[in-house]
């Protein structure tokens, strides 16, 4: 018989496959790269990747870099000195056209209320005007008023009986139109005695007495108001705007009664 014998296989020594990693990390940065190893039918494939500490890659400088800038600058100043140029003459003018504009104007305010405050001027002249329309009813009037007995030898009384009739007018002092103060100081100007202007004024001048003590011709006062006492609990004054100078009951409830030499 004879013998055979069968020599042993030997499987063919592979390469490590940490010297197929470092064959990829050799090549191209940035590019694909396939290794392949072809032993035993293992086929290993890497893309090339780029190391931790490599710069980035600037695209938009690299783009910049390609561009030719100097051939920029030649063809803009080719086009500008090609473009036509503009010269206007020193005694030149210009004219600025306007649509026509239609202006609506405003309406009208509506009237603020009266107030009772008017110049002396305006006064006078709307005074006037009711005294030529009523001048004969203010004329009867005056004829048929008679000084109240108890102020018999009152000459104050007496003067400042000549103006019943007489409209209220604010700012008054003449025969025009008087307001209260400037009733009564037009009144005591009549015989030489001066009051200051204002009713408050006038409170303040003379010497108080009682009411009881009071005489035909003293100045009665309240705040905001003067008026001449008649005697027998009457007064006569000018009340308020739309009223005339009258006779009338004193109706004031604490009134201080001032006499004046």
């Amino acid at each position: 018989m004879n013998a055979v014998t069968t020599g042993a296989r030997h499987r063919a020594a592979r390469r490590p496959l940490s010297t197929l990693a470092s064959a990829a990390t050799a090549s191209s940065v940035g590019r694909r790269t396939a290794v392949v190893a072809a032993s035993s039918g293992l086929i290993v494939s890497m893309l090339g990747a780029m190391p931790a500490n490599a710069a980035p890659v600037d695209h938009d400088t690299a783009k910049l870099n390609t561009v030719d800038l100097n051939a920029l600058t030649t063809q803009a100043r080719a086009a500008l000195e090609s473009a036509p140029s503009v010269t206007v003459a020193a005694e030149a003018g210009f004219t600025i056209e306007s649509a026509a504009v239609a202006v609506t104007p405003a309406p009208e305010p509506e009237p603020e209320p009266v107030v009772e405050r008017a110049t002396q001027a305006s006064s006078r002249s709307a005074a006037r005007t009711a005294n030529t329309t009523a001048t004969t009813s203010t004329t009867e009037k005056a004829a048929s008023v008679s000084v109240p007995a108890s102020a018999n030898g009152s000459a104050i009384v007496s003067i400042a009986s000549r103006y019943v009739g007489v409209p209220y007018v604010y700012g008054g002092t003449t025969p025009d139109g008087f307001d209260c103060s400037g009733f009564t100081s037009y009144v005591f100007a009549q015989v030489g005695i001066t009051l200051p202007r204002q009713s408050s004024a006038q409170g303040n001048v003379g010497t108080k007495v009682s009411r009881a003590d009071a005489q035909p011709g003293d100045l009665i006062w309240t705040p905001g108001h003067i008026s001449i006492y008649a005697g027998d609990n009457m007064q006569i004054d000018a009340p308020r705007p739309g009223k005339t100078i009258q006779f009338r009951q004193i109706w004031q409830s604490n009134p201080t009664f001032i006499r004046v030499a």
